[in-house]
């Protein structure tokens, strides 16, 4: 979805009304709203990439994260980083991410 729709729409799509989105350098973000605003005046032309390295999920099946490589590209400069994702399942039973938050690092 992200490669077809965007980045931005991807992680809307899959992201709990009360997330908490940290970022490099940054206060947390706060909610999807907040999140939402915030990312959407970051436009351009971008592609973001992503690799898991591991996941886990708890016996319960109600929370689970992921980790791995990311590397973004935005008008010619390309950035790296890893990023973790805590998810949890709503009450309809869908995956929705609760946490998110990642670092760059040097080239990969």
């Amino acid at each position: 979805m992200a490669a077809k729709d965007g980045f931005l729409k991807a992680i809307l799509t899959y992201t709990d009304d009360d997330v908490v989105k940290l970022n490099e350098g940054e206060f947390p973000i706060i909610g999807k709203k907040a999140f939402e605003q915030t990312a959407s005046g970051k436009a351009g032309p971008t592609t973001l990439t992503w690799f898991p390295v591991n996941a886990e999920a708890a016996e319960s099946g109600e929370l689970g994260y992921s980790w791995g490589n990311w590397k973004y590209i935005l008008k010619g400069t390309t950035i790296y980083g890893n990023y973790f994702t805590l998810w949890k399942k709503d009450k309809k039973g869908s995956w929705k991410v609760a946490l998110d938050g990642g670092n760059s690092t040097p080239p990969m």
